[in-house]
């Protein structure tokens, strides 16, 4: 049996486990760098040569219990990709366990995001993203990655962090109220308080892994320069889950270089801290 982190099998069982780790391997609309299907065993592999103390909380989150349900896959198209990962997310939320997400690209998300949105009245969803993600539809499917936040824009109170890449046409989806871009963010830190009195209670967040700078996190599709750094996201992460309820959370976009194992470290020890302040 294989478990998260090596972790002993007590803590990886269905029924002791308070946390689902569900995989969902799709990389069928990528423009560009492909090979996100592939992340979920790359950042495994990472994850077994990772210490499960953390440092900054003093914890040892796995003891929660962290749970590799059966991959999600053989999906024939994008759309019947939403369909299944919307009724088994669905199905997911009438359990007791906490709920998070490995991408795959970021179209995994949309069902996702409608199942959550579908659970928790006036939810917010926290997108940490180089992109906008808000076209309606792109390739001829409205479950392209492009459009992953566009439901969630109609349909959530939608916070958007990191963004440095975007179609003209996407302002017209957008909430600049509500939307950081990486380009003023890197001038002042009142972006952080802001952005999280503009949450409700209740936040699911989203994650792709190019809201990093391509300097730490080159592994996903398409990596845009002028990310974030590391102690700038976890810090805000941090403050993100201590003074809100998060319900859940995905993190998408990782797509493995050959012989080079950073990024899937970096992801690796970036699903467990946010676990750790979770649980904290």
């Amino acid at each position: 049996m294989r478990t998260f982190a090596g972790i002993p099998e007590e803590y990886a069982d269905y029924m002791n486990a308070q946390i689902i780790l569900q995989s969902i391997p799709f990389d069928g609309t990528s423009t560009w760098g492909k090979g996100a299907d592939r992340g979920f065993e790359a950042f495994l592999d990472a994850a077994a040569n990772m210490e499960l103390y953390d440092i900054e909380t003093g914890t040892e989150v796995y003891h929660k219990g962290i749970h590799l349900p059966k991959r999600w896959s053989n999906f024939s198209s994008p759309e019947a990709m939403f369909e299944q990962v919307y009724a088994k997310t669905q199905e997911l939320l009438k359990t007791d366990k906490y709920l998070t997400f490995f991408g795959g690209e970021h179209s995994i998300s949309i069902g996702i995001i409608k199942a959550f949105h579908e659970t928790y009245d006036n939810i917010t969803v926290l997108q940490l993203d180089a992109h906008a993600d808000l076209r309606p539809t792109y390739g001829g499917t409205p479950y392209n990655h492009a459009c992953a936040l566009y439901n969630a824009s109609q349909h959530c109170n939608l916070i958007q962090v990191g963004i440095r890449s975007m179609d003209q046409s996407e302002r017209d989806n957008m909430d600049l109220a509500k939307t950081y871009f990486a380009h003023e963010m890197s001038h002042t830190d009142n972006w952080v308080d802001r952005s999280i009195d503009q949450m409700t209670e209740q936040v699911y967040i989203t994650l792709d892994l190019d809201v990093f700078d391509p300097s730490i996190m080159p592994a996903t599709g398409t990596p845009e320069p002028g990310g974030l750094d590391w102690y700038t996201l976890t810090n805000y992460l941090k403050k993100v889950f201590e003074k809100k309820n998060v319900v859940g959370f995905d993190i998408v976009e990782l797509a493995p270089i050959a012989q080079f194992h950073a990024p899937q470290f970096l992801a690796a020890k970036l699903y467990y801290k946010m676990l750790s302040y979770k649980f904290k």
